[in-house]
């Protein structure tokens, strides 16, 4: 952390930047640990550097940010069990009294956590690219010096980032639309209908089970119908909630402890993604709500 801000004034013009700064590592990486960390890195490679060659501060920053930025996504696409881990903590959950539909869509987007998961479907390139340009007005031949792209290369990442931010972005069209499909699948599980569980989920459906023991991944909606009741069960005694701006459940024990955090990924009236937490030990680093 700059010094002495009031003495330096490379440590002041610094301070300046630094709240778009973090902005900009957090849409890119989703957790405000690492979007601190990374401005951190931005202020220590900037401090070694002799500014009188810096000719935009906040150009160069925004360049060096989103270099580290990347090199971050990379690593993560490399060793996703790391990142899945450290991103826990990042849920945001929130007990849903049922507001008007389209009051889900303003409230997930004021804050950023429907764009945010969005965001964990693109490449690290398209993300950049995306990030960028379409939230910072990054033009496109800086972007490309970022990649290592050319500037025809970069725009074209944007366009396909936005095309998949823009499909998956509230597909179902309100709130409501999405609470109908996981009530369905939750009814279903119950139930023991396989046929209907296989109707609401994606054929390439992707359940995430985090467990005391580990993390597990199950694909398909054969084996994730099959495996069903575990979801139905964890979410018999919670209540509907939001989580990152999707629906979701949460439960809690007969002593007011956490027992599982279920969210639920919806498109094109299906079910594509499921996680599961039953881990104590990752449930208390979440901010839940209290028990009701």
């Amino acid at each position: 952390m700059p010094e002495s801000s009031t003495k330096d004034p490379l440590a002041e013009a610094f301070e300046i930047e630094r709240d778009r700064l973090r902005a900009v590592a957090h849409r890119m990486l989703g957790s405000h640990a690492d979007a601190e960390d990374v401005v951190q890195e931005a202020w220590l490679r900037l401090s070694r550097q002799n500014a009188a060659t810096i000719h935009n501060l906040g150009g160069w920053l925004t360049t060096v940010v989103g270099r580290i930025s990347l090199d971050l996504l990379r690593s993560r696409q490399a060793r996703p069990e790391a990142s899945y881990d450290d991103r826990l903590s990042e849920f945001v959950v929130t007990l849903d009294d049922g507001p008007v539909p389209e009051d889900d869509a303003v409230l997930a987007d004021s804050v950023g956590l429907a764009l945010l998961v969005v965001l964990e479907s693109l490449g690290p390139g398209e993300r950049l690219a995306f990030v960028l340009h379409d939230l910072f007005a990054v033009p496109f031949d800086e972007i490309g010096k970022i990649l290592g792209k050319s500037t025809a290369a970069a725009k074209m990442l944007a366009s396909r980032a936005r095309r998949k931010v823009q499909a998956h972005r509230h597909p179902n069209g309100t709130g409501r639309g999405q609470r109908e499909v996981v009530q369905a699948f939750l009814t279903a599980a119950r139930r023991g209908d396989f046929e209907e569980l296989l109707r609401v989920l994606d054929p390439e459906v992707e359940l995430t089970v985090d467990t005391p023991s580990g993390v597990v991944v199950t694909l398909g909606a054969t084996k994730v119908a099959t495996g069903a009741q575990l979801s139905a069960d964890a979410a018999a005694q919670g209540r509907t909630v939001i989580v990152n701006g999707r629906p979701g459940v949460v439960s809690w024990r007969e002593d007011g402890s956490p027992l599982s955090v279920l969210a639920f990924t919806v498109a094109d009236g299906r079910i594509t993604g499921i996680t599961v937490v039953i881990d104590p030990a990752k449930l208390v680093r979440m901010s839940l709500p209290e028990p009701v």
